[in-house]
């Protein structure tokens, strides 16, 4: 299972927010790793630098000296709609002079492939296969006439998730949907405003949180002031992952730290599921804090057993076929001395399609471990994705066509043990309306289409080509 993106925006003139921008999509690297760019605007004119690999691949001293303003907006991306291609790159420039618009998105438009057609029927022209550039247009394409206006035109079209950074000659946006799938927040500094994905980019540039930005909100910063419209919003569905997997443990979301909620997520899979063991394991990174929960709560001891390598996955060299067959040996080696002869309790955040965790039980096995004893910080995943996670078809979901003892026999552990859905909403410790939970119980929040292809606007592309 991957990340979406991560957004950034800042608007400060007394900043180089160039470089303020590059910091903060260090923050965010983790949401996605295929292509950054970064955008700026200084009144008059707008320019962008984007390409494909990691933050510190895309930019050197040079290319961040030629971005001057005092507005930037930057994006990491990871492609849930659109092949990972330099065209797809985000952010993008849609429109000339005053009519200019740059936009960073995270999410997913369900209506794309629709919108893209109607637009094309009035003249638009699209460069990319991205939903992102279908926003770009359908706000450029609105009869009203403030930007305001536009954007919340777009907002009553557009069916899915956003999360999104926008900038004109002399403005930052930041725009939520109206059920806040992805999060997003706002801080300041130096006289200045900045909005992200989460608040540890906020920490990193040294920028103060000030609050989450709503669902539904138009947001606006221009000569050093904010401005806020809302649109109303019936119901709240907020990703569950971001709290499980794909945010920093260190961010808030919801006026929660992570990190002790993915601890209360290991106690509560103790609790659900004890056992005997000699030592609690968590799958690094991601099942770290719940592993640290489930062995306080247990009173079991934890202790490192994997080491992860933290760069894997993260280049652009491709293995060779012997090197490619170690598989997950690439990203993780264990501790025989810790583990041998030991009945292990190994906390994990989720199993997907169910190709990994089999070969890090085998590792594990290999390593002398006695007892294996898998836990899972999600529950079963049986319904796929259609708001910006790139996971799997239900054909692939493992849950969607095995019990919970077939998939224990699958992955060749003593024991499997998920935490429940009540067990999860009471580790997060917020009500169930504020989340999207589609994915394991296949109530979604909005209509969709369930057999999407993130490769569809491509084709449609290819079509009009």
């Amino acid at each position: 299972m991957h990340e979406s993106c991560g957004v950034f925006g800042v608007y400060c003139p007394d900043e180089d927010v160039s470089r303020l921008t590059y910091f903060a999509l260090f923050a965010l690297q983790h949401r996605g790793q295929e292509s950054a760019g970064i955008a700026v605007a200084d009144g008059l004119r707008m320019q962008v630098t984007s390409d494909m690999g990691l933050v510190s691949q895309v930019f050197t001293e040079e290319r961040l000296s030629q971005l001057s303003g005092y507005i930037a907006i930057g994006h990491n991306r990871y492609s849930t709609r659109g092949s990972s291609r330099v065209i797809n790159v985000q952010p993008i420039i849609v429109g000339r002079g005053a009519n200019a618009i740059a936009i960073a998105h995270n999410g997913n438009i369900i209506n794309a492939e629709f919108l893209r057609e109607e637009l094309i029927a009035q003249g638009h022209t699209f460069h990319t296969s991205t939903d992102t550039e279908v926003i770009a247009n359908l706000i450029i394409s609105s009869p009203e006439k403030s930007w305001v206006d536009r954007i919340r035109y777009a907002m009553h079209r557009l069916q899915g998730a956003f999360s999104m950074c926008l900038l004109t000659n002399d403005s930052l946006f930041a725009v939520r949907d109206p059920w806040g799938v992805r999060p997003l927040c706002l801080g300041h500094m130096n006289g200045g405003h900045v909005v992200a994905s989460e608040s540890c980019a906020l920490d990193h540039i040294g920028a103060e949180f000030i609050r989450e930005i709503e669902p539904g909100e138009i947001l606006r910063v221009r000569q050093g002031e904010v401005e806020s419209y809302r649109e109303d919003s019936d119901r709240k569905a907020l990703c569950i992952f971001e709290y499980i997997y794909f945010a920093r443990p260190d961010s808030v979301i919801n006026g929660k730290l992570l990190y002790p909620a993915r601890m209360a997520m290991g106690a509560g899979l103790s609790e659900e599921h004890p056992v005997d063991a000699d030592l609690v394991i968590g799958v690094p990174d991601s099942a770290t804090a719940a592993g640290i929960g489930y062995a306080r709560h247990s009173g079991i001891p934890f202790s490192e057993g994997l080491l992860k390598n933290r760069y894997m996955g993260r280049t652009f060299i491709e293995p060779d076929q012997r090197i490619r067959d170690l598989g997950v040996r690439l990203k993780f080696n264990p501790l025989p001395q810790m583990l041998e002869g030991k009945r292990l309790v190994v906390v994990d955040d989720s199993i997907v399609r169910g190709t990994t965790t089999p070969k890090v039980v085998n590792l594990l096995r290999r390593a002398g471990v006695k007892e294996i004893h898998m836990r899972i910080c999600a529950p079963p995943i049986r319904y796929p994705c259609f708001l910006g996670v790139d996971m799997a078809t239900r054909q692939e979901l493992i849950a969607s066509r095995k019990t919970v003892e077939e998939i224990r026999e699958f992955i060749g552990a003593d024991s499997l043990g998920y935490l429940s859905v009540d067990g999860l909403l009471k580790a997060v410790d917020l009500p169930r309306e504020t989340f999207c939970m589609a994915c394991f119980v296949g109530d979604y929040p909005m209509p969709v289409q369930l057999q999407m292809d993130k490769l569809a606007l491509e084709d449609s592309a290819l079509d009009h080509e």
